[in-house]
């Protein structure tokens, strides 16, 4: 009975080789890089489909300055700074962690990925190393230095912070004030918009 059974079923043997090809053709999709530009306060997600385009980002580490040239001609002359990112499956990456695939860590309070639940709780979860591989969904970019052109909902237009700083010590120090000086005049106040 179990050679008519494996005999039967070797035609769909190859149909199952097939869907295993298209399943390693689909694993090379595109990547999304949010990136985000401090000195507007803007950010805009991008759909990058060509590997080759990706090839400089692959096997720096976060914090590391890439240049932008390859993606294309609206980013000449930028330079960008890896944030970080998330693979495909969600789990996100971890500074400090040499590698590029998932590890499972014992994290504590502190530590980032992680948020502590009860006090003096630890958990063993999965988080991805901080070199980018091809294998990532998404990658966090920072601005560092400006290109020639403009990207339009990027470099464009400036949107400034809604909110300022409520701190006394955090107001002199964003408008470089002394001790004697009085904060009450230079608080930024919270317009409240309509719902």
């Amino acid at each position: 009975w179990l050679k008519s059974f494996g005999s039967s079923h070797l035609g769909t043997s190859g149909l199952s080789g097939t869907w295993r090809g298209e399943r390693s053709l689909s694993s090379v999709a595109a990547m999304k890089l949010n990136i985000a530009n401090p000195s507007t306060g803007m950010q805009k997600t991008f759909e990058i489909d060509d590997d080759k385009k990706l090839l400089p980002f692959f096997d720096k580490r976060m914090s590391a300055e890439v240049s932008g040239d390859t993606l294309g001609d609206e980013f000449k002359g930028y330079v960008f700074r890896i944030g970080g990112g998330n693979d495909k499956q969600g789990f996100p990456m971890k500074q400090g962690i040499l590698v590029n695939h998932r590890v499972r860590l014992l994290f504590k309070q502190g530590m980032s990925c992680y948020r502590e639940r009860r006090k003096g709780c630890r958990k063993r979860k999965s988080v991805r190393g901080c070199i980018v591989g091809p294998d990532l969904a998404t990658l966090s970019l920072i601005v560092v230095k400006k290109g020639d052109g403009e990207i339009p909902g990027l470099t464009d237009d400036s949107r400034p912070r809604r909110l300022g700083p409520k701190r006394a010590s955090h107001i002199r120090k964003l408008f470089g004030l002394e001790k004697q000086d009085d904060v009450r005049k230079f608080v930024v106040r919270r317009e409240a918009g309509k719902k």
